[in-house]
């Protein structure tokens, strides 16, 4: 008889848009039980999700699911990445952006059911200076958007929209030094992208190039369109065809520096962090095992 996986649920109980409380239903009742031993922890601080799959990669766990939004699971990448432990995803946020750039289903049926099936590939992460991620980072509006979200009560994309309308008429492109792999480009930018997967959430696709493994980092500097022109060059968004803009220029490296003398805000995976120093983004090719459907 084969050897039960050992799989732990690591449930952020405040993400998104409240799934979390059918969730000890659900594993009870999809998870087949032939073939894994389950336990479910709750986290009870900020990234205290990291320390949990840490601790589950020393206790000799298989599969850690993460149960959230994109920082909840950015948080367990952390603590798995460069290990043989797998990561699943639950994904019960808002914007769910690399569960859905592994076509991992949103309904918590049938994620649950999708890890039944032990499916799993190898993908890139990115190292960016002492921490990693595995979707998407940015800087500039992008961060400052990321910023104001972080206060507000509601989730969703409505009032991620509201903030964006707020916010750019007044928003100063920023200037920008960086070095992709080694050339140097100085610009003024709205936003720049660093993506490992193509889009931020909610089906926003930035970086119509990015692959998860693919060896890459997809670059995506955002000039700031006109205000009359902000509503066509956002419609290319969901089109999945952004990088046709004109206020586009998308670059591919292993590589990339920004040149910084001041601290700088950075989206990372939804959740807003500041770095004092230069930002160095290197590419960790199939650092992480994940489950797909």
């Amino acid at each position: 008889m084969e050897t039960k996986k050992k799989i732990l649920f690591i449930v952020n109980p405040i993400s998104g848009v409240g799934k979390q409380k059918v969730i000890e239903k659900a594993v009870e009742t999809y998870l087949d039980k032939d073939k894994f031993d389950y336990q479910i922890a709750y986290t009870a601080y900020a990234h205290h999700a990291t320390a949990i799959s840490l601790a589950a990669v020393l206790k000799g766990f298989d599969i850690v699911v993460a149960v959230g939004g994109d920082g909840s699971i950015n948080d367990c990448v952390k603590g798995l990445v460069s290990t043989d432990v797998t990561l699943a995803i639950i994904p019960t946020g808002s914007g769910n952006g690399l569960a859905r750039c592994l076509n991992i289903p949103l309904s918590v049926e049938q994620a649950i059911k999708a890890i039944n099936q032990m499916k799993t590939k190898r993908i890139d992460c990115i190292k960016l200076n002492n921490t990693v991620y595995a979707s998407i980072a940015g800087i500039g509006f992008d961060a400052l958007i990321a910023r104001e979200f972080a206060k507000t009560k509601t989730r969703g994309f409505q009032p991620y929209l509201k903030l964006v309308l707020q916010n750019y008429p007044q928003y100063k492109p920023q200037n920008y030094t960086l070095i992709i792999d080694d050339i140097e480009i100085n610009t003024q930018a709205l936003f720049v992208s660093f993506s490992n997967s193509n889009q931020f959430g909610f089906d926003v696709e930035i970086a119509n190039n990015a692959s998860l493994c693919d060896g890459l980092i997809d670059v995506v500097i955002v000039q700031k369109p006109p205000l009359p022109l902000l509503f066509w060059t956002a419609q290319l968004l969901f089109w999945r065809k952004f990088d046709n803009s004109i206020y586009v220029n998308a670059y591919q490296a292993k590589k990339v520096t920004v040149k910084s003398n001041n601290p700088t805000g950075v989206n990372l995976d939804g959740e807003y962090a500041e770095f004092d120093t230069d930002l160095t983004f290197e590419i960790m090719p199939d650092s992480l095992n994940v489950i797909i459907p």
